[in-house]
């Protein structure tokens, strides 16, 4: 799937990438409609031309409120971490179905708008290619040193699989990527300065943190209606939100932080 990932984050223009992505979305919004407990295909596709609707409403939103959509994903994933953190306890909170779908919102769109406002930066190749790498070096990171040095559990009702060491293995990777990435893509004409480098640092820590969170919380949706994966849409992978379940946290958060420090810094 790398070479279809890279296509469409690098190579396609604009308004292809907003489609190819929109696509990704809707597609991950039939999954969260089916993980919230809908069982009735009838019910699925009005709710799938809803958010079809919002979806196309998210691609012509004026940028003057694309910081409010950014803010407001960013809340949710904050709320979301107190549920990630409480459960099971939390099981009242999250809700039952209208609830869980509402979620689903708050999930993607804040996602959507977010990619979407990186891809029309006039720096967004070197702020997709820090974003995707920091998600992946964390996951890899995570894997390898959780599997190595993994005894204290992070989350163990939501993912009895995570440890601390797997976050701190995930975090340590993803900075050395973050900052590497940077490093490659530094215009030679106007190279960064501290401030551009620390604030690098804070942004790819942060957004290490929630790309986690982000995983934690698709875990506690599926654990809620007892599945293992999303859906079956890609045969021993999963479905799409387990392949993106990362992305939908942590990249409003990456993006929020880009547009408040006006990063890349002179």
């Amino acid at each position: 799937m790398l070479p279809v990932a890279l296509l469409i984050l690098f190579v396609l223009p604009a308004d292809a990438f907003a489609l190819a992505v929109g696509i990704i979305v809707l597609m991950g919004a039939w999954e969260w409609v089916r993980l919230s407990g809908l069982v009735s295909r009838i019910a699925r596709w009005p709710l799938l031309g809803f958010f079809a609707l919002i979806l196309w409403s998210a691609y012509q939103l004026p940028s003057v409120y694309v910081p409010m959509v950014l803010g407001i994903g960013c809340v949710f994933w904050l709320a979301a971490l107190l549920m990630v953190w409480k459960y099971p306890r939390s099981k009242e909170q999250i809700g039952g179905r209208r609830m869980k779908l509402g979620f689903g919102l708050l999930v993607l769109i804040p996602a959507y708008v977010a990619l979407l406002y990186l891809r029309r930066h006039d720096a967004h190749l070197l702020l997709i290619a820090i974003l995707v790498g920091v998600i992946w070096a964390a996951d890899v990171g995570a894997y390898f040193v959780g599997r190595r040095f993994g005894v204290r559990k992070l989350a163990p009702n939501v993912s009895p699989g995570k440890s601390w060491a797997g976050l701190l293995g995930g975090v340590v990777m993803a900075l050395v990527i973050g900052l590497l990435s940077a490093w490659i893509g530094e215009p030679k004409e106007a190279l960064f300065s501290i401030s551009a480098w620390t604030w690098l640092i804070a942004i790819c820590g942060v957004t290490v943190l929630f790309s986690v969170l982000g995983d934690l919380f698709e875990s506690l949706i599926k654990r809620e209606h007892g599945v293992k994966d999303s859906s079956g849409l890609l045969p021993g992978h999963g479905g799409i939100l387990d392949r993106i379940d990362s992305l939908t946290a942590a990249t409003p958060v990456f993006a929020l932080l880009v547009y408040l420090t006006g990063w890349p810094l002179p």
